[in-house]
């Protein structure tokens, strides 16, 4: 039996945009991974020697999105990996993953970390050309870009069920992560000039007295992932428009139309990469363009890519095919 551990970027995470992600990550293994045993393991701690082990009694170990990957990876890095995990593993795929932000290059240590703990045999999947320049650098070249996996199933076909013309009410998120008090609050400002209702979707705890303070009147959503999609899902003529990435992707997995707000490299390349409907946080004049409409819904992930991806798992030997796109 095939044994697989899986590197789980929503446990000890405070953002539940993270949870977006590994549910994604789940659903796009179901069927690649359905006669493994597949272990879970944390990744936004250190790891224990329980988690070490089970790591190094599986044949792979696959790291689901998000952004951990850093330029210093020994003191700015959501993933906890050590020196000793540097000695003991080196079966570690990467699954859409991301570069902590625009940073110089990477340090002699974190060069060496990442050379040593991810594989060798496997290609690796990352979300956007940033991140796979960034590896590129330090020698690991087996990898191929194919987006987050929350961007998987953005089929042309779902995108063309999306609406393409302004909503009458709207669901917004700000970020504590990278705050600016005034783009923040002329963003809301104008929502409240297009919608007649602004809700607001909180997946961290920083970002309530934030919200609160700009704009005490918003309708605020209780703080989970369901209590999102209800909203999402019900049947309210409802857009999305804010600079959380994942709240805006889980509106368009949702059949919503939504707009998101660049706020740091992560929104900025993947909306180049494949044609997210994304906008610059200080352009409002083309925000509001967006807004009125009508925006067409055209996102493009590379499916031949994430496909490649996939077979390559059980696949000794294709890492050498990696091509970079």
């Amino acid at each position: 039996m095939r044994v697989v551990t899986l590197l789980d970027t929503a446990v000890a995470s405070t953002n539940l945009g993270d949870q977006i992600i590994m549910e994604a990550v789940r659903s796009e293994l179901a069927g690649v991974l359905s006669d493994a045993m597949v272990y879970s393991v944390a990744s936004h701690e250190k790891m224990s020697g329980v988690s070490r082990s089970l790591i190094r009694r599986s044949e792979l170990s696959i790291v689901g999105g998000t952004n951990l990957l850093s330029s210093r990876m020994w003191i700015r890095s959501l993933w906890k990996i050590s020196p000793l995990d540097g000695l003991r593993i080196d079966n570690v795929v990467l699954m859409g993953c991301g570069w902590y932000q625009f940073q110089v290059a990477p340090d002699p240590y974190t060069a060496w970390l990442l050379r040593r703990v991810l594989s060798r045999k496997h290609l690796h999947s990352v979300r956007d050309s940033y991140t796979l320049k960034r590896l590129a650098g330090i020698g690991i070249t087996n990898v191929i870009n194919t987006g987050c996996p929350t961007l998987w199933a953005l089929t042309p076909e779902h995108c063309r069920s999306i609406p393409r013309n302004k909503g009458t009410q709207v669901v917004t998120t700000l970020n504590t992560y990278i705050p600016d008090v005034e783009a923040d609050r002329r963003l809301l400002q104008t929502l409240r000039r297009h919608y007649d209702r602004v809700h607001l979707w909180i997946p961290t705890v920083g970002d309530y007295a934030y919200a609160k303070d700009l704009d005490p009147a918003l309708e605020i959503l209780a703080p989970s992932l369901r209590a999102f999609d209800e909203l999402l899902e019900s049947g309210a003529d409802l857009d999305y428009v804010g600079n959380r990435l994942h709240g805006g992707i889980r509106a368009l997995q949702r059949g919503r139309r939504a707009i998101i707000v660049e706020i740091d490299n992560r929104a900025r390349e993947m909306g180049r990469d494949f044609a997210l409907p994304t906008v610059e946080r200080t352009n409002f004049e083309r925000l509001e363009a967006m807004i009125g409409g009508p925006l067409e819904i055209a996102c493009q992930p590379p499916r031949y890519l994430v496909e490649k991806w996939k077979s390559g798992l059980f696949d000794g030997g294709e890492a050498a095919s990696g091509d970079g796109d």
